[in-house]
């Protein structure tokens, strides 16, 4: 059985390492010259179930509504014609009822926790094969959640405490714990009014590891097919027959798996499926240091301003915030000023060595943050889609699970039903 793996950033990678672990033949298709190019190219570096709140939450509208006026705010709707993101934004509503959000923290919870799990079985396993073990400057150092707003981080510990509700130990800390668990943040010590730590959680750089895994996909015998762009899926009696490129090709595979990001529902809209993922932009600055630099080691969500920062060996990663403007990658300065602003606030003796490095992309978010995976009316196609903030979080467990399905067997958790 031959499987076609539409998209090459850490969801379509992973997707061909797990699919080719089950004996399976896998092409994977991309765009871009290489692996991770996209928007696993400088995410925020976390892997956090700790993060499992979805934007879709009752607090949302209203700052959402402040916000309009605001270039540099966290969260950024511009206002446009634009029949997709009207169509999104009511279903996102909907998700914003307390009710919703609570099953939606379950649901996020439940596979973050479970890719968490399949990460570090994939890191064992590679490295117990006795080839050089993946090298992508990762920590297990956990995530730590930080405040400097009463009101936000009393409304933060109901989250939390909702996530433990469903095994996610996310543990409220005071302020001199804070600084305890990462003594950079000693300079705002002043500021801070307490935090919550999850030690499970990890960091590291996703671009390296998804270039490194497609290594040794190929090594396992994953073809892949760079710079190739597939415009479309032709269908036939309930199936798909073969997909279409710009190049004018016609390729045949016994399955597909709809791995492209934001990119996804443009592919399936011939089709009749009307997927409701859209981009998101989010913004990172990747900050060489110097020796003396006083810098964060362990990574850090700091969700007032829905930032995160990640050790990168002798780099610090700040990534996050979100902007709904369609397919618009231009950056914007205002934004990007914000997010060193905010960088020089927390850790004011960050010395850094050189000028920072930044970058925006389009993450594919789903209007409750649940991803879609698993199988659509047509019966040799599947999704892998629309993970957000999360892609690096749920990779290899949204992986692993779809895998198993392709194979005909049950997955180790129980996945969203598509509508």
């Amino acid at each position: 059985m031959n499987i076609a793996v539409l998209g090459g950033g850490v969801i379509g990678i992973t997707t061909a390492w797990y699919l080719r672990s089950k004996g399976l033949g896998v092409t994977v298709f991309e765009r871009q010259p290489g692996p991770a190019l996209e928007t696993s190219f400088a995410n925020g570096g976390q892997i956090s179930v700790s993060h499992a709140e979805p934007w879709a939450n009752p607090g949302t509208p209203l700052k959402a509504l402040r916000w309009l006026a605001r270039e540099d705010a966290p969260l950024l709707f511009r206002l446009r014609a634009d029949r997709a993101l009207l169509s999104w934004s009511a279903r996102f509503l909907r998700e914003c009822m307390p009710w919703r959000t609570r099953a939606n923290i379950g649901r996020i919870v439940e596979l973050a926790r479970y890719s968490r799990d399949e990460l570090k079985r994939l890191r064992a396993q590679l490295a117990g094969e006795g080839d050089a073990a993946l090298d992508y400057d990762h920590l297990e150092r956990g995530i730590l959640h930080i405040y400097t707003d009463r009101r936000e981080y009393a409304r933060a510990l109901h989250a939390a405490a909702v996530m433990r509700s469903y095994g996610c130990d996310r543990r409220a800390v005071d302020a001199d714990e804070c600084i305890h668990i990462e003594p950079a943040l000693a300079a705002i010590r002043d500021r801070l009014v307490g935090g919550d730590f999850t030690a499970e959680d990890e960091s590291g750089d996703a671009h390296l590891f998804t270039r490194q895994l497609a290594e040794r996909c190929r090594q396992a015998g994953v073809r892949f097919r760079f710079g190739t762009t597939v415009t479309g899926l032709d269908e036939a009696d309930g199936r798909i027959s073969a997909l279409t490129t710009l190049q004018g090709e016609r390729i045949e595979a016994d399955g597909f798996v709809i791995a492209a990001g934001s990119y996804s529902p443009a592919l399936l809209a011939p089709l009749g499926m009307r997927l409701p993922v859209y981009p998101a932009k989010g913004y990172s600055a990747t900050i060489p240091l110097s020796p003396d630099s006083i810098a964060p080691r362990t990574s850090l969500t700091d969700d007032g301003h829905k930032l995160v920062f990640s050790r990168l060996g002798d780099h610090l990663r700040v990534a996050g915030t979100a902007e709904f403007d369609g397919f618009n990658l231009r950056p914007s300065p205002i934004r990007q000023e914000a997010l060193m602003r905010r960088v020089n606030e927390l850790f004011p003796a960050l010395k850094p060595a050189g000028p920072a490095r930044t970058w925006c992309g389009l993450r594919p978010v789903t209007p409750g943050s649940v991803p879609f995976i698993g199988p659509t009316r047509h019966e040799n196609l599947w999704l892998n889609t629309g993970h957000g903030t999360l892609g690096w979080t749920m990779a290899c467990g949204s992986a692993a699970a779809l895998s198993d399905l392709v194979a005909g067997r049950a997955p180790a958790i129980a996945l969203p039903r598509i509508q």
